[in-house]
């Protein structure tokens, strides 16, 4: 779960990481009454879940109560790749002399933790990564020895951090790990971290994203997670206990097993590249069991995103037969009945495989075409949804 920069303001605070004063605000009438409570310049910034806030327009200086009350008026609404802002954080001013990064992440690959670090902060770390590699310091972290002083001070050493601020950088860079320990997270980003003229460290904007694994051990996530955060689709396959996720595309997927899912959506994109750039419109898998029930819910939910315009039933045949799932196939589109207005391309394969397929060809319903492999029903589909 990725937290807001107003929720990971908070973490930072409790743990001692040195922040500015935020107050959060929903309304450019509240954003005024922040300001003035805050006083002097401030900042009103666009809580949304995505990078490039900047750059959208969604972070702007104010100097005045009725200025930031203007501002927000331009920044409620914005949409920022897909995310409309409803809310923002009305942040005390500073005044910036220097600006670092630095970050702590899950590193998959090597299957541990990974510090990346610079005195270059405040841009992109995927653009600094390609156009100065040697300016990022990667430092490995041990899981279990995690960073003490000795390993903050070689993080800030081989970040070139100057030596004259390590008795302040170095114990931040301790709390940082704190947070990313206790918190269970995979994720802990500051960018910027800022020397201020006064000579003070301050996290100016901070990213956190924490493992919903854990979440048995932290009562104060459920509350970070908002309702409003939730997609109305994801919401409602959860209730019917669907592995479901929402993407950008136009043609549904449904599939049973992760893996078959995943490999799915590899081959619509492949084969919407064909037929006009047409994407995979969500992830979700059905699992081993394909009754009508289960088939109906996951049809529901994914006929209910405007953005589909077909949908790739791939199901591969093994503890739940292919008859079992066309029964499912026909027993869902007899309960949605008008409900289901869109074409669905099928394609089975395993068990019980040619029963399968003679059941849908028996039923003939007139959305559902039946296609032998599983390149062809991705172009199939794919040119049904570009249709």
């Amino acid at each position: 779960m990725d937290l807001y920069e107003y929720q990971a303001r908070d973490l930072f605070e409790s743990y001692g990481v040195p922040v500015l004063a935020g107050i959060v605000a929903d309304t450019p009438a509240e954003v005024r009454a922040a300001a003035e409570k805050l006083g002097g310049t401030v900042v009103v910034k666009a809580q949304v879940k995505t990078g490039g806030r900047g750059k959208a327009g969604g972070v702007k200086v104010a100097h005045s109560p009725a200025e930031a009350e203007e501002l927000a008026e331009d920044i409620l609404g914005l949409d920022i790749k897909g995310h409309v802002v409803r809310r923002v954080m009305v942040a005390a001013g500073a005044r910036i002399a220097q600006e670092f990064y630095f970050s702590i992440l899950l590193d998959r690959a090597n299957r541990s933790y990974l510090s990346l670090s610079s005195v270059e902060g405040g841009m992109d770390i995927e653009q600094l990564a390609v156009e100065k590699p040697e300016a990022l310091a990667r430092i490995a972290i041990d899981p279990l020895a995690g960073i003490d002083t000795e390993k903050a001070t070689e993080i800030a050493r081989a970040a070139r951090f100057p030596e004259e601020l390590f008795d302040r950088i170095v114990p931040v860079i301790e709390r940082l790990w704190w947070v990313y320990r206790d918190e269970d997270a995979t994720l802990v980003e500051v960018n910027p971290l800022v020397l201020t003229e006064s000579g003070t460290i301050i996290a100016l904007d901070g990213k956190i994203t924490v493992d919903d694994n854990a979440v048995f051990r932290h009562e104060n996530h459920a509350a970070l997670a908002e309702a409003g955060d939730v997609d109305p689709l994801e919401a409602k396959a959860k209730e019917s206990d669907l592995n479901y996720v929402k993407l950008d595309g136009e043609v549904g997927i449904i599939g049973n097993g992760a893996g078959l899912v995943m490999s799915t959506l590899d081959v619509v994109s492949y084969a919407g590249e064909r037929h006009g750039g047409v994407k995979p419109a969500n992830f979700l898998d059905i699992g081993g069991g394909a009754s009508a029930e289960v088939m109906a819910a996951g049809l529901d939910v994914i006929l209910g995103d405007p953005q589909v315009k077909s949908v790739f039933v791939n199901v591969f045949g093994g503890i739940t037969a292919c008859d079992a799932v066309a029964n499912g196939i026909v027993g869902a589109l007899g309960k949605l009945g008008d409900a289901a207005t869109k074409p669905l391309v099928v394609r089975l394969d395993g068990n019980n495989v040619e029963e399968g397929r003679r059941i849908l060809a028996d039923a003939a319903h007139p959305l559902v075409t039946v296609v032998d492999t599983m390149d062809d029903a991705a172009d199939k589909a794919a040119e049904l949804a570009n249709a």
